[in-house]
């Protein structure tokens, strides 16, 4: 892939641009769908799909960036590197594989620094069939009052009081509670929703486009904020099912290679989650075999990120906070899901080069 510093950004808008001019050199059409609200800057928002291979390919790769906004910086990297890397897209070519990128399923989060949607959605707990009763969080409300207090920095009470409340049930329980994904607190952290939001129907509406003729569909989702600072963890995406797990693990973890993690099994840096995005690939391309993976990059320790969210949400339902603060606090949140070294940015790239060629020789085999 190219040099590791240019295929990255340091706003949404920049972003897109760098996405479309690697598209446009590509020879790749862009289908852009505008999101209804403007960026922290006046940006025009849209979720940007570019498709190299033919309409009918039998084998799908789909790459998605910025799933949880502020994480946009990192994917949208990986999918610039991508574009612009010839090799690559010689080698899906000849193994039959087409390649979907979409830019920006969140590019209101992306722009604002925010993790969740406009709505305050967390993007992966809100693909649900909301005609049924959704999955209660009871845990999490025993955290909610403490996570968000009303002034911050929390006072010390407060502090002293989460802390115990982790002293007496683990950091594990603890990261399971708070984002695990909640329906009941809609200013809260992680919050599902109660329908599906804009980038959730968008998203569908993309996989009904280019999904329906493939026969086997991958899916590589870019993620940061877990795990050690810059190793790309391969999560398994889907349903809890050996063979498909299986089948992740010849393509992505096979040969001594790093393995595929499981939330099942408890080997992920992820908590058990509800609502999560890969079931839209079940949905709306029920035809295919389907096989996904998260590529999760590390950047802060675990309670590091929890408290730099605690602030963001805190600043949300607090628009009246100091000018001082509140940039200290977005500052703070950008840092925390996107490490802006060349180092962290080669390690990115090098990890999910190796990723995509993994995928295409699965989908082809």
């Amino acid at each position: 892939m190219t040099a590791a510093g240019s295929a990255f950004s340091s706003t949404y808008s920049q972003a897109r641009e760098q996405f479309l001019a690697a598209a446009d050199r590509a020879g790749l059409a862009v289908e852009s769908r505008p999101h209804p609200l403007k960026g922290r800057d006046g940006e025009t928002l849209a979720i940007d799909v570019a498709r190299d291979g033919p309409p009918d390919a039998a084998c799908l790769l789909v790459l998605t960036s910025a799933c949880h906004g502020i994480e946009g910086f990192c994917g949208s990297g990986a999918q610039v590197a991508a574009l612009r890397d010839d090799d690559w897209r010689s080698h899906a070519a000849r193994h039959g594989v087409a390649v979907l990128y979409v830019h920006a399923l969140n590019p209101f989060g992306f722009s604002h620094w925010r993790r969740t949607t406009h709505e305050n959605i967390d993007l992966n707990r809100n693909f649900h069939d909301f005609s049924k009763p959704l999955p209660v969080n009871a845990t999490y409300r025993e955290v909610h009052d403490l996570l968000l207090p009303e002034q911050w920095p929390p006072p010390p009470a407060n502090e002293a009081a989460l802390m115990q409340w982790v002293a007496a049930h683990g950091e594990a329980a603890f990261q399971a509670a708070v984002s695990g994904g909640q329906h009941e607190f809609p200013g809260g952290m992680f919050f599902g929703g109660t329908s599906p939001s804009w980038s959730n129907l968008a998203f569908r509406e993309v996989l009904r486009a280019h999904g329906r003729h493939s026969a086997r569909i991958a899916w590589i989702d870019f993620h940061t904020g877990l795990g050690p600072s810059g190793h790309g963890e391969r999560i398994f995406c889907a349903h809890d099912d050996p063979a498909t797990f299986d089948r992740a693990s010849a393509w992505w973890g096979g040969g001594g290679r790093t393995p595929v993690t499981s939330i099942y099994d408890g080997s992920s840096s992820s908590a058990p989650l509800t609502g999560m995005m890969w079931s839209a690939f079940y949905d709306e391309c029920a035809q295919a075999e389907y096989t996904g993976i998260t590529l999760e990059y590390g950047t802060l320790p675990m309670m590091v990120t929890l408290q730099a969210l605690r602030a963001d949400h805190w600043l949300r339902l607090h628009p009246e906070a100091p000018p001082q603060l509140a940039a200290q606090i977005k500052r703070t949140i950008k840092d925390t899901f996107y490490v802006d070294t060349h180092e962290w940015k080669a390690q990115v790239l090098a990890q999910a080069r190796e990723a995509l060629f993994q995928a295409a020789d699965g989908l082809s085999r």
